[in-house]
């Protein structure tokens, strides 16, 4: 079995450096690895060049972009995906190969994500409010709902049978749920979805991530991206705000915990994203005349 490893960046050069370092020992003949870097003005000095078989870059801002590039190029049966800011167990290839060897009833993997350090300990209290990619279904292959497209990987035939991955989804772009489009997109062609909790990723914690107005900004945003593929109803939109308030308000008054208190806040950013799609935003002046200078005389 040949895979190919993509891995989207955009300007974390240290992150990246420590990613590679961890897929060093591993690679072997039937390996290839591509690095997928989008958005910076030009292409940076790779670490390890030795190990990179391609190193695509585009200026533009687009993960989606340059990875549905990235899928073009390769050349493995088995298509990995990685974001830039995590590094990978040592075992990481073999497992990930055991996983697709002895389960081909699955067509594409979700892998374990765990933070590399305990989240409490680097940031304190506002731990509830960091926006990690943690993937831990616990230590059994079980069948899932989706990837999370830190740590994915896909059948590449069942890939190129549904299509790209939607680039108006993902940083870049609209920001969040190309993995959720991707998944909802195999499952409706008839794949299955595993979990893999032997692929292990370690995620890097970054404390300046904890930060409340940013998890409620991006859960917005992540509100505002569902309704480019998914059809919702203006009013399932109302009651998922009705009652995502409605939640947020008992959790505060019974006095939650903080964990679940900053869940309930995040469904309700969710859903007023949902609600903000709805509505378009208001013309600016320069919109305006070109508004009026193009209506029909």
């Amino acid at each position: 079995m040949k895979v190919s490893i993509i891995i989207a960046t955009h300007a974390r050069p240290e992150s990246l450096a420590r990613l590679l370092a961890s897929f060093k020992p591993q690679l072997r003949d039937n390996c290839e690895l591509i690095v997928a870097e989008n958005g910076t003005p030009a292409p940076i000095k790779l670490p390890n060049p030795e190990i990179v078989k391609l190193h695509l870059h585009d200026r533009r801002a687009g993960k989606c972009r340059i990875q549905n590039l990235a899928i073009a190029k390769a050349t493995g049966d088995v298509l990995i995906f990685l974001d830039d800011d995590l590094f990978v167990a040592d075992d990481y290839l073999d497992q990930l190969k055991r996983f697709f060897v002895f389960h081909p009833e699955f067509a594409a993997m979700k892998g374990r994500i765990l933070p590399q350090e305990d989240p409490r300990r680097v940031v304190g209290q506002n731990w509830v409010y960091l926006d990690l990619p943690i993937a831990d279904h616990g230590s059994q292959i079980v069948e899932v709902k989706g990837v999370l497209g830190a740590n994915m990987a896909f059948r590449a035939s069942a890939l190129r049978a549904v299509g790209p991955f939607d680039e108006r989804l993902g940083p870049g772009a609209a920001g969040h749920e190309e993995e959720t489009e991707m998944s909802a997109r195999l499952r409706r062609s008839g794949y299955r979805i595993g979990y893999s909790p032997n692929a292990v990723a370690y995620h890097e914690v970054d404390p300046a991530r904890a930060n409340r107005a940013r998890f409620i900004r991006i859960a917005r945003e992540r509100g505002r991206c569902r309704m480019l593929h998914e059809p919702h109803t203006k009013f399932d939109i109302a009651v998922k705000n009705i009652v995502a308030s409605a939640r947020v308000a008992i959790a505060s008054i019974m006095r939650a915990s903080g964990e679940r208190i900053a869940r309930e806040e995040r469904r309700l950013a969710v859903a007023r994203g949902m609600q903000d799609a709805l509505t378009p935003p208001p013309l600016s002046a320069t919109d305006q005349v070109t508004n009026y200078s193009q209506a029909p005389k």
